[in-house]
């Protein structure tokens, strides 16, 4: 459950029935915010918030573009309503949701719509809805820097300016009026998928005052992360190339200087900078005093769930209020594989953390976690209680590079070998388990003879002898085993879109709360990778930088794997699968080394439920596999590409 500060939301819940009440009669403390007030005659403005920053280097501070639309009514009777605010760069390049909304303005520049359904379902229930455009894009000034400053800064502002602490005007150049919130209570909450995700992350990891709950769908949690895992780089692209794609058409031409520290100080060796240090959100993570509702799907490829893993583990370690979803899908919004649910989660979300009222959601189960396509469990907290890291160890077979894995270590001298093939990713190691094959070793269990739950974050330590100066590792957990999963290597990432439309809030000619219908996209499996990480094996002695190989000896590192919650079912195996070049996941090294693996000095460490017992019980059987064949699996993941934008185009 969470964390709750129930005497404090008691006090505000009483008020806010009040407050919110369309009568403004003395009334029992409301439990939920209901749709009372006019969408289509809503107060629609822009105003341009001062950020203090110069980014663009034209001698006048940024002023970052804040449109908004909130009810009319509460203004006019005196009251104050909370935001529910998104900060985006997508807002004019690639646009929001399934449907890739943008917004729309009239030829007066009027904000005519809002992407999403925040603003059609919110704004009736007495909810004002502010779309931020990151400095350098839209109508904003400045500079897109790539979750630095300036990102973080631009959505901060807006808070600050909320809370009567900074200023804004009614126009972008010039003084212009000055513009006051003066409708609102300075209650906060940002939401957003990807980059906006990772922008409230970064905003929350201010401690700003007055942002009391995020919302981050997807988010990054350090951007070193993005690009990079522990040396081994991502995509064969920079912050830089992003940029260029977010920046507005005018503010490019002004930016260079940004542009070239995003090159400069983000070298492709995968080496930590000062650049990736003010990009890390978790290491503030002590500063957060906003509640925290994230979301992310288990095989997001594009914001893989490490960075949902250290941020989870940072917040709990520093008393933060959370709740989480986990989802069976790619980079997907809850919208698109939940929609019902999660319209009735945030809504009662937001209703107690904006508006104070005492529903009930911080009592109920911390966690929903999608163990099949569209069916879900919950869990008290997460992980549960009852998980303890287990070190499960790899030994030798019968057949090169197919070995069993369990308790007890191999025998001294006990090695495996492989040679990195840049061709070969974990669907091809995967498929091949059970065959001798050069591009992989892998380890797998007897069938297991009772269900074997995962749930948290793993580590695989390897012992390596490369035969050159450079070598990449990957290291993955696949449950071997008939399943039908949704298809997150589909090009939507695990749901479809249907020809119906449903309508979630009011309508206006320009906006309309009515969206295309999803449904699971699956697809029969033999077997499902569910975790992975990867490391350059050069930074064996630490994360931040990257050293020589000299080949034949022996080095030691320990491979961070993305979190997760997963069954292995009885009946199925689990596998440990350690390899080079992950393709098309992490780029390859400059040689092409073979790699010895010494086994008595390999192991993983599982957050396993019930432990080493739970384990040992599990794998205490004397079945066997069938004999080695083929399996299938998903495809080749379509979004994994060398310029990857989170959250981007048709995202």
């Amino acid at each position: 459950m969470l964390i709750r500060r129930t005497l404090v939301v008691g006090a505000v819940a009483a008020l806010m029935a009040v407050l919110v009440s369309p009568s403004g009669a003395q009334a029992a403390p409301a439990r939920e915010s209901r749709p009372v007030y006019s969408y289509d005659n809503a107060i629609r403005e822009s105003v341009w918030v001062d950020t203090g920053l110069d980014g663009d280097a034209d001698g006048k501070t940024d002023r970052v573009a804040v449109d908004i639309v909130r009810p009319r009514e509460p203004a006019q009777q005196g009251r104050k309503i909370p935001v529910i605010m998104d900060a985006s760069p997508y807002y004019s390049c690639c646009g929001r949701g399934n449907e890739s909304q943008k917004k729309t303005y009239d030829a007066n520049g009027n904000v005519v719509q809002f992407p999403l359904f925040y603003d059609n379902y919110f704004v009736p229930r007495g909810y004002a809805f502010v779309a931020v455009d990151l400095a350098g894009t839209n109508r904003s000034d400045g500079c897109i820097d790539i979750g630095g400053r300036s990102d973080i800064q631009s959505a901060k502002a807006a808070v600050d300016w909320l809370n009567g602490r900074a200023r804004a005007y009614t126009t972008r150049t010039g003084s212009g009026r000055a513009a006051k919130a003066d409708w609102t209570t300075g209650n906060t909450g940002m939401i957003g998928k990807s980059w906006d995700a990772t922008i409230a992350n970064g905003v929350a990891a201010t401690g700003v005052e007055g942002l009391k709950t995020i919302v981050p769908i997807a988010g990054i949690s350090s951007w070193y992360d993005y690009y990079f895992q522990q040396g081994a780089p991502l995509y064969d692209s920079g912050p830089d190339s992003l940029a260029e794609y977010v920046d507005s058409p005018e503010q490019l031409a002004r930016c260079a200087a940004v542009q070239k520290k995003l090159v400069d100080q983000a070298p492709r060796t995968g080496d930590w900078t000062s650049l990736w240090s003010e990009r890390d959100y978790v290491r503030d993570a002590d500063k957060v005093k906003a509640s925290v509702f994230a979301v992310h799907g288990m095989q997001d490829l594009n914001v893989r769930t490490k960075h949902l893993g250290q941020w989870w583990d940072a917040l709990a370690k520093n008393g933060v209020e959370r709740k989480i979803w986990f989802s069976q899908t790619g980079h997907v919004d809850p919208f698109d594989y939940r929609r019902g649910a999660w319209v009735d989660t945030l809504h009662r979300w937001f209703d107690h953390y904006l508006l104070g009222y005492d529903n009930g959601i911080d009592h109920e189960p911390m966690a929903d976690i999608e163990r099949h396509p569209d069916q879900w469990s919950t869990d008290k907290v997460w992980p549960p209680r009852a998980t303890e890291t287990t070190k499960v160890r790899p030994q030798s077979g019968s057949s090169a590079g197919v070995g069993a894995l369990g308790l007890k270590a191999a025998k001294p001298g006990a090695t495996e070998t492989f040679t990195d093939d840049p061709a070969q990713d974990e669907t091809g190691w995967a498929s091949a388990i059970d065959t001798s094959t050069p591009a992989k070793a892998g380890f797998t269990t007897k069938p297991l003879t009772k269900d074997l739950r995962l749930s948290g974050s793993s580590t695989v330590t390897v012992t390596a002898t490369p035969t050159t100066a450079t070598a990449h590792l990957s290291a993955v957990l696949v449950d071997l085993g008939p399943d039908t999963i949704r298809d997150y290597a589909d090009a939507k990432e695990g749901v479809s879109n249907l020809t119906t439309r449903s309508c979630w809030g009011a309508s206006t000619t320009g906006d309309s709360s009515c969206f295309l219908d999803t449904k699971a996209k699956t697809a029969a499996v033999d077997y499902t990778v569910f975790s992975r990480g990867w490391a350059d094996l050069g930074n064996y002695a630490s994360d931040f930088k990257g050293r020589p190989l000299t080949p034949g000896k022996a080095y030691t590192i320990t491979i961070d794997l993305a979190a997760t919650d997963h069954i292995v079912p009885a009946g199925h195996r689990l596998a440990l699968i350690v390899a080079g070049t992950d393709a098309g996941l992490i780029d390859p090294p400059s040689t092409t080394p073979t790699l010895k693996v010494d086994l008595a000095r390999t192991s993983a460490n599982l957050p396993l439920i019930g432990g080493s017992r739970a384990f040992a019980q599990a794998t205490s059987g004397t079945g066997r596999p069938a004999a080695a064949s083929r399996l299938d699996g998903v495809g080749v993941p379509g979004m994994i590409r060398p310029f990857a934008v989170p959250g981007g185009a048709a995202r």
